[in-house]
């Protein structure tokens, strides 16, 4: 039997995050051949070291694209997305697979979803079907109606692609890959942490007690591209009136990160915080364990929608990134606004843990890719249902 060439493209340390386990278990399967493409923020050095990341699993990497045009703004990120497209058609017509997965919403994720439609290819999407805010909103639907079949993270998700008009027989509702991951850890020990926080990374070594530490990650919104330094300026005055030592995990390559480095920049040189330690990037073993022992989540990363939810650990969500995913109990949802900010962080933090919810997954979602992958039949014409 012709093994099935199921090809992951990994852009992002989130994409990674959310793909290991499903990579595993393609690995696993003797009725699948992985095939590993790399591009993005991965495969530049400013992001972090996702990279040596991937190099250090010895996992087999087809190609290595570079697409992204240095500038980080709506331009750029617009360049950016049409050399991806014709980048991709090369390396799809170069291994011929016979799926191409295709994660979430990322700008470009629509490219490599387009390229993959437009030759024929079966494009599986998951995690489509959500809700938010910024320019992802428009990505993900789009993906939605290019993809052959769904992988949604809830049901919520999922019962949203039926109405699109999705036939129900391709849609399947997995659950969150990233939770697959965190459900293996050792999320008590934060020794490997500490570690990592002495050789990488900038600003002071800060205390990691359980409990007793803020962790931040705050993205630019493409669709609030001129108000970017405002709104990261505004979560710095609450971050100094709070005064707690914090992990921040510098933002995407997005359109406006521009911005939001210029006001850590400025922070930074200015103030010369004693408290804050900046990481361009953590591997989900060294993110999950930090959510699971933080006081509370803080920015805008649907780290704090999703992954917190399953953790139990409280977040505050600021401003419109996340505008209408469905969330846990454990959300509170603010402006851009210091005073709100200040105010949500404190509530949370007299509140304590959340019992964990898996509205997001339970843990086992790869499996259940893997499942599908290997035994559906594929259909590439697409017709509506309504």
């Amino acid at each position: 039997m012709t093994k099935r060439k199921i090809c992951v493209v990994i852009t992002t340390r989130g994409n990674y995050a959310k793909m290991k386990s499903v990579i595993s278990a393609i690995q696993a399967s003797p009725d699948l051949e992985l095939q590993l493409i790399l591009g993005g923020m991965v495969v530049l050095e400013k992001y972090g070291r996702i990279l040596n990341t991937i190099a250090d699993q010895n996992l087999p990497v087809s190609r290595t694209i570079h697409f992204v045009v240095e500038g980080e703004n709506l331009v750029t990120m617009a360049k950016s997305a049409g050399l991806a497209v014709a980048e991709f058609a090369t390396a799809f017509e170069d291994l011929k697979p016979d799926v191409v997965l295709v994660i979430a919403d990322r700008f470009e994720c629509l490219p490599i979803a387009m390229a993959a439609a437009y030759m024929n290819i079966v494009v599986a999407h998951v995690e489509g079907g959500e809700v938010s805010g910024s320019i992802d909103e428009s990505i993900r639907h789009s993906i939605t109606k290019l993809a052959h079949l769904h992988f949604p993270s809830s049901k919520e998700a999922a019962a949203r692609i039926a109405r699109m008009g999705e036939n129900p027989a391709v849609i399947f509702p997995v659950g969150g890959t990233s939770m697959d991951v965190i459900r293996q850890l050792d999320l008590a020990d934060l020794d490997p942490v500490r570690r990592y926080m002495h050789d990488y990374g900038m600003g002071s070594l800060i205390n990691l007690d359980p409990g007793k530490y803020l962790l931040l990650t705050q993205h630019p919104v493409t669709t609030e591209y001129d108000a970017n330094l405002e709104h990261i300026r505004e979560t710095i005055a609450a971050l100094q009136e709070l005064n707690m030592p914090t992990v921040w995990v510098m933002p995407n390559m997005d359109a406006g990160s521009d911005g939001i480095n210029k006001g850590i920049r400025m922070f930074r040189e200015s103030d010369k915080p004693d408290n804050i330690h900046f990481f361009k990037s953590l591997p989900i073993e060294l993110f999950a364990p930090l959510m699971k022992n933080a006081a509370c989540l803080l920015g805008n990363s649907s780290s704090g929608i999703r992954e917190s939810a399953f953790l139990g650990t409280p977040s505050v969500n600021i401003g419109s990134r996340q505008f209408g995913r469905q969330r846990g109990e454990n959300v509170t949802d603010v402006s851009y606004d210091r005073h709100e900010i200040v105010k949500a962080v404190r509530d949370q933090l007299a509140h304590g843990r959340y019992a964990s919810d898996d509205i997001y997954g339970d843990g086992y979602a790869a499996d259940r890719i893997v499942d599908v992958l290997k035994s559906v039949e594929f259909q590439i014409q697409k017709t509506v249902t309504y």
